[in-house]
């Protein structure tokens, strides 16, 4: 199926054929597709407390390795929104490479399920497989989910989410919003 992604470049060059590239149909068309992330993420302590301390979430099994040790895990767990981390990674190719022809100033996230099967802990090494689970369209907007499968190294369920986006493509955008959504956004480096 990798014949079938589009990057970034063969979509400009698609452009200045004079060829319009339409972002919705090619979506459309890739719902299914699958990829597994290249590299695992290997979970550590410190970046645990960090990340409680950064979301002000105090829970002692967050901090103390004791703490999570007496409710029954090898050291300290992570907060559930942690895997927000691991997520962003994971998708990052899915706007590059399967879903594109979008400007990211334009997808806004609006709903999020997730199923843990277990707590994250310091350790774990883990892998994230990512669906392009569906696509529809509604009063103008592209609504597109997708499904992240997150396992440990030894293929244990940890996480399943889904994350549903709202995108635009096409039309203006303006400067002003594009400026502003420009320094909000998290963009994780490679």
């Amino acid at each position: 199926m990798t014949d079938l992604l589009v990057n970034q470049e063969s979509v400009e060059a698609t452009e200045q054929a004079g060829i319009p590239f339409d972002a919705a149909a090619h979506a459309k068309s890739m719902v299914g597709h699958h990829y597994r992330v290249a590299d695992y993420y290997e979970v550590g302590r410190e970046k645990i407390r960090e990340y409680a301390r950064a979301v002000r979430d105090f829970h002692p099994a967050h901090h103390d390795d004791e703490a999570a040790r007496g409710l029954g895990y090898d050291g300290v767990i992570a907060p559930l929104t942690f895997v927000s981390i691991i997520g962003m990674i994971a998708q990052r190719k899915l706007f590059e490479e399967v879903v594109t022809g979008y400007d990211l100033s334009q997808i806004m996230q609006t709903d999020q399920r997730m199923v843990y099967h277990r707590p994250i802990v310091a350790g774990d090494r883990l892998f994230c497989d990512v669906y392009l689970d569906d696509f529809r369209q509604a009063a103008g907007s592209d609504i597109i989910t997708t499904k992240n499968v997150i396992t440990d190294a030894y293929d244990n369920l940890v996480l399943t989410s889904w994350t549903t986006l709202v995108a635009r493509s096409g039309g203006e955008v303006d400067e002003n919003i594009a400026h502003a959504v420009k320094d909000v956004v998290m963009h994780v480096a490679p």
